[in-house]
């Protein structure tokens, strides 16, 4: 199945209204789960999306859902998206939100690395998720089929997938019969704001007048947040992906292994990375925001490759405008929907780990190959929150590339925040002002 580009048709053009009690910037994952929860509330939404719903990352990770491995702070929220994924089919009607609760297995050939596991362990039995770790003996018997001396490994068996090319469009006709307009091709430009306060959306096609914005916009959110006064330091990665063609279900659904990682798709195939390469354009930002990526760039320095300015309209590319009115066609116009090529390098070292990892999987053959642009923050954890100024701008981006899995619950939360009720889980992690407050930065998991 391709991937959605800016040549997919147009799915969701309803009338731009005057005024609504929330406007949503972006509609991956984040902004349509927040925008579903919010109506279900009773709120009028309007989701403005430049391209096409989910046309970016939401539809181009791997499709886990998944509870392990996660940071800390997290976990917990993690565990209600997992609860909620269960149950969004039923509640929809929509069979494209199916969640397969099939487990999710880490495997290692690594002494040092099953140390980190069983240290990961320990948070998940204070949460009582039911994560084990295993023995050789037990990693190789739940991986046959895929090569490795594993020394053990870890499985979280109420972990599951999903299939993001369909669920978060799924989840926007949803939201839509709960009452909210979603309009594809229509980017907002900037917001208007009064006494400190916001009080409009500027879109291409018209100011929708409105006490609440969500910026959810992904790889973008930064430049959009930098016309408007805000600083939110985020880059962006490189990560590509392929499936394969129909083959027969030798391996676990949801697996990773040093340098292979594999995910059991709807249509017999299988979803396929190395997983361990991210390829960053170097940009303007690349240098305003070095000295705070840099805990981040030495915890994961092995997986990090620079690559030479980013083509031209990327988010933050060189000579890109960095300022725009409300009246001026801004650079979202310019880049419906970001459609990296997918990285030569990688599809080689994803064709020569199936060959070593799992022949039969190579045998079958790789049908597509995509990339995505992942929105990366200075510790790998999202923004979750309201600006300080101007009041009623909230922000929802970041997730690096942690967001399709988690996406549900952290829309529920924004619904809540944006509504005035508390979000049931403890943000400070996630606060917007964290890389500027003097706070030492602790890269999460990535």
């Amino acid at each position: 199945m391709p991937v959605i580009t800016e040549s997919t048709p147009v799915a969701f053009s309803d009338p731009l209204p005057d005024a609504a009690d929330v406007v949503v910037i972006g509609a991956g994952v984040i902004g349509i789960a927040t925008a579903y929860f919010l109506a279900g509330r009773g709120a009028r939404v309007l989701v403005c999306e430049k391209g096409r719903v989910a046309g970016e990352q939401s539809s181009r990770n791997w499709g886990w859902v998944r509870q392990q491995g996660r940071e800390a702070a997290e976990l917990p929220i993690m565990m209600e998206a997992n609860r909620i994924w269960r149950s969004l089919a039923a509640e929809t009607g929509e069979s494209d939100l199916e969640f397969s609760a099939s487990g999710c297995l880490y495997l290692t050939e690594s002494e040092s690395q099953m140390a980190t596991y069983a240290d990961w362990h320990a948070l998940a039995k204070q949460h009582q998720l039911d994560t084990r770790l295993l023995s050789a003996a037990e990693a190789s018997k739940l991986s046959a089929g895929v090569d490795g001396a594993w020394v053990g490994g870890m499985l979280t068996a109420s972990d599951g997938r999903a299939e993001p090319f369909s669920a978060v469009p799924a989840l926007a006709r949803a939201a839509r019969r709960r009452g909210v307009t979603v309009v594809e091709n229509c980017a907002v430009r900037s917001i208007e704001v009064e006494a400190g306060r916001v009080t409009a959306a500027v879109t291409e096609h018209g100011t929708v007048k409105a006490a609440c914005v969500l910026l959810a916009g992904g790889a973008w959110s930064t430049h959009f947040a930098a016309n408007v006064g805000l600083d939110l330091p985020q880059l962006t990665v490189r990560s590509t992906a392929a499936r394969t063609h129909a083959a027969p279900e030798r391996a676990p659904a949801n697996l990773s292994t040093p340098g292979l990682a594999l995910r059991r798709r709807k249509d017999g195939g299988y979803t396929v990375a190395t997983g361990d390469l991210a390829e960053h354009y170097i940009s303007p930002n690349s240098f305003a925001y070095f000295t705070k990526f840099l805990p981040l760039l030495r915890a994961a320095s092995k997986n990090v490759k620079l690559r030479p300015a980013p083509p031209s309209g990327y988010p933050g590319a060189w000579g890109s405008k960095k300022r725009w009115s409300g009246d001026e066609v801004s650079p979202f116009e310019r880049m419906r929907v970001l459609n990296p090529l997918p990285s030569e390098r990688e599809r080689r070292r994803l064709r020569r780990r199936l060959h070593k990892r799992a022949p039969w999987l190579a045998d079958a053959g790789l049908a597509e190959f995509w990339a995505g642009m992942i929105d990366l923050t200075p510790d790998a954890l999202p923004y979750i929150g309201e600006t300080p100024s101007p009041r009623g701008l909230f922000i929802g981006t970041g997730l690096s590339g942690h967001g399709f899995g988690i996406g549900p619950a952290v829309g529920r939360m924004l619904a809540d925040l944006i509504q005035g009720r508390p979000p049931g889980h403890d943000l400070s992690r996630f606060r917007l002002d964290r890389f500027s407050d003097g706070s030492p930065i602790v890269p999460g998991p990535y």
